[in-house]
């Protein structure tokens, strides 16, 4: 299943969540309770065959431009992990 990204304006968060293609889900903002904006994100493909996706982020940048980078998306936005909901109960019969 792909990871798609949504964003919440207000609280300057990145929520990352998987479901299918064809679904849309309505997100909400677990912060402030309020909707979200799906992102348009490239595709996550390993063409030059890198051993992790960090590696492939930072495939072309010196040490000290990979952590200037990091510094300025961590002063915008805050990513986090969003799991799928639970939907089987295995204590009810």
């Amino acid at each position: 299943m792909p990871t798609y990204d949504y964003k919440c304006e207000p609280c300057r968060m990145i929520y990352m969540v998987r479901h299918g293609m064809k679904e849309s889900p309505e997100i909400t903002c677990p912060k402030c309770d309020g909707g979200t904006e799906r992102m348009i994100s490239a595709p996550n493909l390993n063409l030059d065959n890198f051993t992790s996706p960090t590696e492939a982020k930072y495939a072309g940048m010196s040490k000290t431009e990979e952590i200037a980078r990091e510094k300025e998306l961590q002063k915008v936005y805050e990513t986090i992990w969003l799991p799928e909901p639970v939907t089987d109960k295995p204590w009810d019969d």
